[in-house]
């Protein structure tokens, strides 16, 4: 199934791409690679939500961070999709860094991260099993709980 049609069936719409907040693209082709610069979970423009992951007051839980992971890869998608003339071209996921701003005891971050690794499968199925990291940092642009990057093959 073209990754279109899944993700009609998942009643997916893919969103505009972001506007870079830099001096840089969203996403970059290189041979048959795109590469995405790192995503926010940016949805309509905003954040949904702004600190850091952990258990307690005021932070983020990692449930809602695993899903603006989600959300992040669904940006990825999107700018590698722009920068490829379509989502049908893109023939599986390469490799996703994840990054998630977090308290220091907090030590869950690929629990976090699989809302983005797990979006891929769905979309692209087995082309869409990765290799990964998922790291935790103090802080991330626009104190966003999550950022992931991907690497996207592509016909």
């Amino acid at each position: 199934m073209a990754a279109s049609d899944t993700l009609a069936a998942l009643g997916i719409d893919l969103p505009p791409v972001p506007s870079p907040a830099g001096a840089y693209v969203p996403a970059k082709v290189h041979g048959d690679l795109v590469f995405t610069a790192g995503q926010l979970p940016l949805v309509s423009g905003v954040l949904p939500a702004t600190g850091k992951v952990g258990d307690g007051h005021k932070l983020v839980p990692a449930a809602d961070a695993k899903e603006y992971a989600r959300l992040s890869a669904l940006n990825a998608i999107a700018a590698a999709a722009a920068a490829v003339g379509g989502v049908d071209r893109i023939t599986g996921v390469v490799k996703v860094t994840g990054f998630v701003a977090s308290v220091p005891e907090f030590t869950g971050q690929p629990g976090v991260i699989n809302g983005a690794s797990e979006l891929l499968g769905e979309v692209f199925g087995d082309a869409g099993r990765h290799a990964r990291s998922a790291v935790g940092v103090p802080v991330l642009p626009l104190d966003s709980p999550v950022e992931v990057e991907v690497v996207f093959s592509f016909a």
